[in-house]
Parts: structure tokens; C-alpha cells; sequence
């Protein structure tokens, strides 16, 4: 299953065109006035450069044959200062280039990585984060030499071409207009090879995405790789996506390489016909100065456009990339503010569902006329078979998605007529598989609240048992700990992610699976601090372990997408339904054991 997942290529959705191209300048045009001096400063290079066979033929015809070694040496003199002038603007045009270049490429992932950030989770549950991962480094630092070098050069050496015309027209006409017949061949070539060459780099950035995407999915499932002895299989799965990768780059190197080969060649032809025609015109017409003049600026006039050929061929391998950056920067959140959305406004905590009906696939209900209320301050839990709907609720509430009819209000306002932003600042939420940042523990804690003074932050610490094993850490509350807190255990990691919430001061607090990995211990110490920390706070608590709710305000029984049941944990006891045989099972369970 894996071997087929990681060898299927993504769909290009929004092909290549030039509007790729101008959006990109959108992100060169602030730096208009820096790359407007680099281009002035290349062009008195480039002019520089270009005297040299003009000097020559000066020497061969005229300070030569006349013995004026004065005259040799002022030429040897301008065409030092025409070297040293080249090599302090060449010097400045990288330092600014690059410069440049990776401020551009900053400003493209910063928006891209901020455009990630307002997408809907549907965005992040049907994608690999290898694939996600790849286009914010890698296809992004990719543009990195089209953005630094491509664009001074081509404006460059369009200047250059001209100016050499102009010296070989000056030079000998005739000789000019041989001297360019190969050109057509070479426009020729390119549009031969150009559609070749884009759909190679295309079939590169799947298998990079590929295999990508296969090894951040390996280095975050490592631990089960090696319980259940998976490692010879997945070499052999990351062989096959490695080899897809290398075949594809062989593929695109091979065709990019067509250009330059096809290049030097058409211009040793070139330079060979004009030695040919050149050779018999001396005496007639042409000096033998002239003529050396003329190849070497031949050869100049290909350098060019060699030169321009890499640009084509840049622009080829980063229309690649660029069409995966804007497709995803064209992605548009499912879940999103509405045009007239208000800010929601301090709120109690009153929360109802109002016949609410959601599938997170369209074929499927996974919630059918859903509808309770609950007060300000009260504690809502919510059991039933896994599958039954109960995290669904607390999606729903936090609007991490959308539901398709009915509506949930808070404190009688329907909550997608607020911003979304508004809303979840109210809100603290503790996932069944808690997330550790690396950082501190302070910065963790601190995470929802960034306000927050360390004293506030010991205190939701202590408010929910974190802060004893805190202090046993050799730094304490400073200790740096790794991405997921691989260093903790889960019931710590768990602990660290309730002060977390509870640091937020939300007026609605929701605790998915909160408690699971805690141990017996340390559950009824927490509930301790939580009597006074939920009391004002309207709460919805998912627990797989009862003895967490049964002083819950309310329990809702989920199964089925519907509420089967509700009531106090007496009166539903009392009912002798599915609670009470879910709760007689859990406890005849734990007698076992």
C-alpha cells in the first residue's frame, strides 16, 4: 500500500503560463531601484569587456607594422582598466544579485508558509506533509539562481548582443551577416527541445515530492518501523521511490544538456565559415587585424547567447516549480471568514446544537440532527463506540470544519457569522494526541498565551500536576525539549498541554481523550485542580475513562451519528440503556484485570 501511495504522482491542476511569470516579478518589483543600479553597473561592464578585440585589431593593423611600442603599451593600459573595471562590477552585481535574489525568496516562502497556516484541516488530511514540506523548502529555494543571476544576465547580454552586432557590422557587413546564419538552426533546436525539457522538469518535482514525502512519513513513524521489524521492507520501498528520483533527474539533466552542446557547436561552424570566408577576403576589403577582431567577437556573440539559453533553460526548470508554489498558494480554505463576519464578543459559554447535520465526506453522515444545549459553567461529556461522532462535536464547535445544515450558536450567536479568529481565542483546546513544540517548557505552556508572566504559568502547572516532575527536570521549567517531546512520556506531554489550555483562560475549554495517557494517580490529583478551574467554564470533555465524567453536568451518548442518550451519570444508571452498559462493561473490565 505504502510502495503504491509514495509512487503516485500529483496532478497538476493549474498548468504553466506566463502569469506565473508576473507574479513572481510582483515579488522582484520592490527591489526595482537596486536592480535597476546592478543593471546600469553591468552595462558599463559589458561595455568594457567588449573593447578588448577592438583593441586587438588597433595593435595587429595600425601600432604593430608601425614598431610604436608607445602606442602598444596605452592599449595593453586601456584594456587593464577595461579588466579591472569588469571585475569590481562583476563583484558588485553578485553581492547585490544574491542579495536580492534571497530576500525574493524569503518573501515567497514567508507568504506561502503564512498562507498554509489559514488553511482548512481537509487541506492537511488528504495530503502527505513530506509533499506540503517540499514546496515551501525546496521548489522555493529552487528559484534561487533565475532570481539571483536570470534576470541582470538576460537584460546584460541582450545589451551585448547588440553592441557586438554593431562592432561586426562596423567591422565588415558581409562578414556580420554569415556570421549570424546560425542562428535560425539554434531557434530551431530550442523549440525542438523546450516542450521536452518542461515536462522532464515536471516529472523531477513529483518524484522529489515522492520522496520526500516518504521519508518525513518514515522519520516520524521510526518507532513503529522498528517494533514491528519494518526495516528491510521499507528500504526496499525507499529504493524504489529513490530510484524514481534519480531516473527522472538522469532524464531532465539529459535534455537540459541539449541546449549547450547544440550552442558550441553551431558556433564552431559559424567561427570555421567565417575563417573560411574571411581568410580569402584579406586584401580585399578586410585587414588581418580586422578579421581577429571579428572571430573574437563572434565567439563573444555566442557567449550570450549560451547565456540566454541558460535563462530559457532556468525559466523551463523553474516554471516547474513555480507552477506547484502558486497552485498551492491558490489553494483556498474550505473553512474561512465570512465577507461580513463580526468579531465575537465576550462570551458566557452558553453553546447549542441546532439540528446540525456533517459529513466530512459527502456520501456520509458522520453527525444526523444533532442537537443539546449547554449552560454557561457546565461540564459536557460526551461517550460512545469509537467512530460515533463524539470528536466530530468538538471539531464542529471550534469550526475546524463546516457543518452542512442546522447550526451551532454561543450565547444565542451563530458561529459562522464571527471570524474565526475570535472565535478560537475563547476557546482552549486539548487534543487526544497532545503536541510539544521544541522550545522550553515555559515557551509550551506559554504557547496559547504569549502575555503570559512565568508566576501564571507555574501557577496552570500546579493547577494540573505538571509542576512536580517539572521541577524534577535538571532545568525545570527552562529544559529544552525536542519536536513532540520525544524526551517525555505521554501522560507528561499531556500535562504540559492542559496547562497550556488552561494558561488561555478560555470561557469554553475542550478536552478530547485529555486524560488517557495519565496515570491512576495522577488523574485524581488533577481532578482536584480542575473543581475550581472549570467552574466558570463551560467544558466538553471526551473520555474513554468514566471515572473522569460521572460528575459531569450532563452526558451525551453518541453512536451512530445521533444522541442516543442523555442525562446525569445517575439517571442515565438509572435508565439501565447503552450507558449503563457501557459504564457495567468498563468496570467488570477493570475488576478483571
Amino acid at each position: 500500500m505504502a510502495r503504491n501511495k509514495f509512487n503516485v504522482d500529483e496532478e497538476l491542476e493549474t498548468p504553466f503560463n506566463m502569469a506565473h511569470l508576473k507574479r513572481l516579478l510582483v515579488y522582484v518589483k520592490p527591489f526595482k531601484t537596486q536592480i535597476m543600479i546592478t543593471v546600469i553597473i553591468m552595462l558599463i561592464a559589458s561595455g568594457a569587456n567588449l573593447i578588448g578585440p577592438y583593441l586587438i585589431k588597433q595593435a595587429i593593423d595600425k601600432e604593430i607594422p608601425s614598431k610604436n611600442i608607445a602606442g602598444l603599451a596605452i592599449l595593453a593600459g586601456i584594456y587593464l582598466v577595461a579588466l579591472i573595471i569588469t571585475g569590481i562590477c562583476m563583484k558588485f552585481r553578485i553581492r547585490m544579485m544574491s542579495r536580492i535574489g534571497h530576500s525574493v525568496i524569503k518573501n515567497i516562502r514567508k507568504d506561502l508558509f503564512t498562507h498554509l497556516q489559514n488553511l482548512s484541516f481537509s487541506f492537511f488530511d488528504s495530503r502527505p506533509h513530506g509533499k506540503i514540506l517540499v514546496r515551501v523548502v525546496n521548489y522555493v529555494n529552487s528559484l534561487s539562481d533565475l532570481l539571483s543571476n536570470g534576470l541582470i544576465n538576460l537584460i546584460t547580454d541582450l545589451f551585448s548582443l547588440l553592441v557586438i552586432v554593431g562592432f561586426m557590422v562596423s567591422i565588415n557587413a558581409k562578414l556580420a551577416i554569415f556570421a549570424m546564419a546560425g542562428f535560425p538552426i539554434l531557434a530551431f533546436v530550442i523549440f525542438l527541445i523546450k516542450n521536452a525539457q518542461r515536462k522532464a522538469w515536471q516529472n523531477l518535482s513529483n518524484k522529489q515530492s515522492n520522496l520526500n514525502a516518504y521519508i518525513h512519513e518514515s522519520i516520524n513513524g521510526i518507532k513503529i518501523t522498528q517494533a514491528f521489524v519494518r526495516e528491510e521492507e521499507n528500504k526496499k520501498i525507499f529504493d524504489g521511490v529513490s530510484n524514481g528520483y534519480k531516473t527522472s533527474w538522469l532524464k531532465a539533466v539529459r535534455v537540459q544538456f541539449l541546449l549547450w552542446p547544440a550552442i558550441e557547436n553551431i558556433s564552431v561552424l559559424t567561427v570555421s565559415l567565417i575563417y573560411v570566408i574571411g581568410v580569402s577576403m584579406i586584401g580585399n576589403g578586410i585587414t588581418v587585424g580586422a578579421l581577429v577582431a571579428f572571430v573574437g567577437y563572434i565567439w563573444m556573440f555566442w557567449t550570450p547567447l549560451a547565456n540566454i539559453g541558460n535563462f530559457y533553460n532556468a525559466i523551463i526548470n523553474a516554471s516547474a516549480y513555480l507552477e506547484r508554489i502558486f497552485e498551492m498558494m491558490d489553494e483556498q480554505p474550505t473553512i474561512s471568514d465570512r465577507p461580513n463576519a463580526k468579531e465575537l464578543p465576550m462570551i458566557k459559554g452558553a453553546v447549542e446544537f441546532d439540528h446540525v447535520v456533517f459529513g466530512y465526506e459527502s456520501s456520509v453522515r458522520n453527525l444526523n440532527q444533532v442537537s443539546f444545549r449547554a449552560n454557561p459553567g457546565e461540564t459536557i461529556a460526551i461517550v460512545g463506540p469509537t467512530g460515533a461522532g463524539k470528536t466530530t462535536i468538538v471539531n464542529l464547535l471550534s469550526r475546524f470544519y463546516d457543518i452542512e445544515s442546522g447550526e451551532i450558536r454561543i450565547d444565542g450567536i451563530n458561529i459562522e457569522t464571527v471570524t474565526i479568529a475570535s472565535l478560537r481565542k475563547q476557546m482552549g483546546v486539548m487534543l487526544q494526541d497532545p503536541f510539544i513544540f521544541s522550545g522550553t517548557i515555559m515557551d509550551n505552556i506559554r504557547y496559547g498565551r504569549l502575555d503570559a508572566s512565568d508566576e501564571e504559568v507555574i501557577e496552570a502547572a500546579i493547577a494540573v500536576q505538571a509542576h512536580p516532575f517539572i521541577n524534577q527536570l535538571k532545568q525545570g521549567y527552562y529544559t529544552e525539549v525536542n519536536e513532540r517531546g520525544s524526551m517525555l512520556s505521554n501522560g507528561q506531554r499531556q500535562l504540559l498541554s492542559f496547562a497550556r489550555a488552561l494558561l488561555a483562560d478560555p470561557k469554553i475549554l475542550i478536552l478530547d481523550e485529555a486524560t488517557s495517557s495519565i496515570d491512576t494517580e495522577t488523574e485524581l490529583a488533577l481532578q482536584k485542580g480542575l473543581e475550581t478551574l472549570l467552574a466558570d467554564r463551560t467544558s466538553f470533555i471526551i473520555a474513554h475513562r468514566l471515572s473522569t465524567i460521572q460528575n459531569a453536568s450532563k452526558i451525551l451518548y453518541i453512536d451512530k451519528g445521533m444522541i442516543q442518550e442523555e442525562g446525569t451519570h445517575d439517571e442515565l444508571i438509572r435508565r439501565r440503556g447503552l450507558y449503563w452498559k457501557l459504564y457495567t462493561s468498563h468496570y467488570s473490565s477493570l475488576k478483571v484485570i
